[in-house]
């Protein structure tokens, strides 16, 4: 994607869907966060902030995260600072969002910080990182969100420095057009191996198609794990049937990636483009619909469990919230009680005292599958 010239530009649509979700995932993250940590602090970290707004008034994602912590019901209770860091190598978007920055503080609790730095991500992250290390310390708990114009300025290897820090989390824009686009261009290569932190990705060039998507979004996901995350997730937005753009979220945590999911679910399809979630096999569901269709999570439970005798709920409960699946652990228990009602699943009786109930200690056996079914 061509960067935009002058200080705003128009919203697209893949943009506006990228800051819902991250909308969405700011409403959990802030008081999960922010309570109970003391003279704390949290960071959200803006590495290519923008203006702050958009040509026709829409907010940018600096403006998103202000909003979601200024106007969320739990502020009150959340006794960290939070400091959101705002990068953008631009001078007239810098000062136009400082400007924009400057309206919003009233509004903001009292212990919150903003900052708004010229500069590069890929520098200033480096310095930032480059430092700690130095002192031995750790970065704070942090999102760090990364929407750069392109592939470019997001190296893996400046995230793996952020995924070092226990508590740090990745929200990566995906450029999959462009990507796609200029693949086997020469002049690409140091571009494509600073993202992905190993030539290996010269291998889809061989490739076509969905078997090149997946080689590629494969390998990303493996990289982000060897960086230092436990669980990755990627949602996809399309535009018809034309892939536009994914998203790459990578945490230490699975509440972290039962919140992602969370967030990605809640969000219906607007216009003509829509969201859909995938895995490494390319399955793919569409995510947000009115009346959503939990098959899918019955035959993933079913893969998962129908071997395994008595499993406690807590076992799937920490499944579906990892990177395992696409779900999230508010769809489980309504699940079990449609499995239970069609005699697919039981529960011992003797650890929960309501009938279609699953209480945190109960006990399910997956019943062997109906072959008619799956």
């Amino acid at each position: 994607m061509a960067p935009p010239k002058g200080t705003l530009w128009p919203r697209d649509d893949h943009t506006q869907g990228k800051h819902l979700v991250l909308e969405e995932y700011l409403k959990a993250w802030f008081p999960i966060l922010g309570m109970g940590r003391g003279n704390g602090r949290i960071l959200f970290i803006d590495g290519f902030a923008g203006p702050g707004e958009y040509a026709d008034g829409e907010e940018g994602s600096p403006v998103v995260a202000m909003r979601v912590l200024a106007e969320h019901a739990a502020k009150q209770r959340i006794s960290t600072a939070v400091v959101f860091v705002f990068i953008k190598n631009h001078a007239r978007r810098v000062d136009h969002l400082r400007g924009i920055v400057d309206c919003w503080r009233p509004k903001l609790p009292g212990k919150t910080e903003v900052h708004v730095l010229e500069d590069s991500f890929e520098s200033r992250m480096t310095d930032v990182l480059q430092e700690l290390e130095d002192q031995k310390q750790r970065m704070a708990p942090a999102l760090v969100m990364m929407d750069p114009f392109g592939i470019k300025d997001i190296p893996l290897s400046v995230i793996r420095g952020i995924l070092g820090n226990r508590h740090c989390e990745v929200y990566v824009t995906f450029m999959w057009e462009e990507m796609n686009r200029f693949l086997t261009t020469t002049e690409f290569e140091p571009h494509m191996d600073a993202l992905f932190g190993t030539p290996d990705w010269r291998q889809a060039a061989e490739m076509a198609g969905s078997e090149r998507r997946r080689h590629l979004y494969a390998l990303y996901k493996a990289q982000l794990k060897s960086a230092g995350a436990k669980h990755v997730l990627h949602f996809h937005l399309y535009k018809g049937n034309g892939l536009k753009y994914s998203v790459f979220f990578a945490t230490g945590h699975p509440l972290g990636s039962d919140r992602m999911k969370k967030a990605i679910w809640k969000i219906a399809p607007f216009g003509d483009f829509s969201f859909r979630g995938g895995d490494d096999s390319d399955q793919m569901v569409m995510l947000g619909v009115a009346q959503p269709d939990y098959t899918l999570l019955a035959d993933v439970l079913y893969r998962r469990f129908g071997n395994s005798g008595w499993v406690p709920m807590g076992d799937i409960v920490g499944f579906v919230q990892s990177d395992e699946t696409i779900f999230h652990d508010g769809q489980v228990k309504k699940q079990l009680k449609c499995m239970e009602r069609e005699g697919r699943v039981k529960v011992d009786p003797t650890t929960r005292k309501r009938a279609l109930s699953y209480p945190d200690g109960c006990r399910v056996h997956f019943l062997p599958a109906n072959p008619t079914l799956f």
